[in-house]
């Protein structure tokens, strides 16, 4: 009976292991990387980018700029010769009805903008606000029925994503290069070891001059960035390039197109980074959020309770670790709005329902 029990064992275990061998189960699970299809982003996408060619008038050497047209005019009895100066970049359709976001530095100090289609239908531009801290500006066209770009939420764009920059480098128009997302929450270092205010997406992408103010879009062709800088000694690209993130962008855009001016948000404080070092000197158990090294008077912080020593860990679901991504929480919001931000006090988690406030302490709009 014994011998009988001992060969039904053994059945059932050669079975059970010839059963999972079959299905699979004995053997660990190998990740296959999915082949991306980028065709129909860049098909969707390449007729929501446009040329722009702007116009400016350049006088002729730096000793007219200097002394200007009256001085001139009252010495020599002419005023000094002048001469128009063409400038040209990309932009990016985000509405049927033609309004068009771009970079400011395509279009500042412009005379006369030409936007021309990806069809070669030109159009005369009026540029409706401008945001040169952000370096974003909005134009408008009189056309209805135009193919647009949505909005991606950049938040959720992740390292390591596929992403295509649309644009017009060097002349070459409606030209699309392909990267992935390298980082994101970049801080730029403008000289002399200081960093932008601004925050960027940076990828692999090649973008080159011309491309600024095109599109960076996502595999399903939504817009997640504005390309609009490049890392390089020589003005040519070398490996990876910059992108104001989509949410930025949308934020900005609504507020020139009701205000005519950006609505900034404020939290009221001043914060500093964490390191191990500042750490261990602060007594504080580890290194992760913001630390908050002063405290503004009348401010949004100081309104609900912030004090010096506390560090923010979250605001809004979004983890905080360093200024940039502070920063760019804040640039999506404008005075009035509220942010939930968890911050650890004496290692105790603290949640703060704060109203953000303007810069002169109140949650009124700002036009201009």
């Amino acid at each position: 009976m014994k011998a009988i029990n001992n060969s039904k064992t053994l059945l059932i275990a050669i079975l059970s292991i010839f059963v999972c061998i079959n299905s699979g189960c004995s053997q660990p699970e190998k990740r296959v990387a999915k082949y991306v299809d980028l065709t129909e982003a860049a098909e969707s996408s390449v007729n929501a980018v446009v040329y722009i060619k702007t116009e400016f008038t350049q006088k002729n050497s730096t000793w007219d700029d200097f002394f200007g047209g009256t001085i001139w005019e009252h010495f020599f009895g002419s005023a000094p010769s002048t001469y128009p100066v063409q400038a040209a970049g990309s932009g990016v359709i985000i509405s049927s009805d033609g309004y068009i976001v771009t970079n400011n530095h395509v279009v500042e100090d412009a005379e006369k903008v030409t936007i021309t289609l990806n069809d070669k239908r030109e159009y005369e531009g009026e540029i409706i606000g401008t945001d040169p801290a952000s370096d974003l500006a909005l134009i408008k066209i009189n056309e209805n029925r135009l193919p647009f770009l949505k909005f991606a939420n950049s938040d959720s764009v992740r390292i390591g994503e596929w992403v295509l920059a649309i644009g017009n480098p060097m002349g070459l128009n409606s030209t699309v290069t392909a990267g992935i997302i390298s980082a994101k929450a970049r801080q730029l270092n403008t000289g002399r070891n200081t960093m932008s205010d601004e925050v960027y997406l940076q990828t692999d992408a090649a973008v080159n001059s011309g491309n600024s103010g095109g599109a960076l879009v996502n595999a399903a062709g939504q817009l997640v960035g504005i390309n609009t800088a490049i890392a390089s000694g020589n003005g040519y690209y070398t490996g990876y390039s910059f992108a104001i993130p989509s949410n930025i962008v949308q934020k900005i855009c609504h507020d020139l197109e009701h205000y005519g001016t950006t609505q900034q948000a404020y939290l009221g404080v001043s914060i500093m980074e964490l390191n191990a070092t500042n750490a261990k000197e602060l007594n504080l158990s580890d290194v992760n959020g913001i630390y908050v090294a002063e405290v503004s008077d009348n401010g949004a912080a100081a309104q609900n309770g912030f004090q010096e020593g506390d560090v923010i860990t979250h605001i809004d679901e979004t983890p905080v670790n360093s200024l940039a991504e502070v920063r760019g929480v804040l640039k999506t919001k404008s005075p009035g709005d509220k942010v939930k931000v968890i911050l650890v006090r004496n290692k105790e988690n603290l949640t703060k329902n704060v109203t953000l406030l303007n810069s002169k302490g109140t949650t009124e709009k700002v036009e201009k």
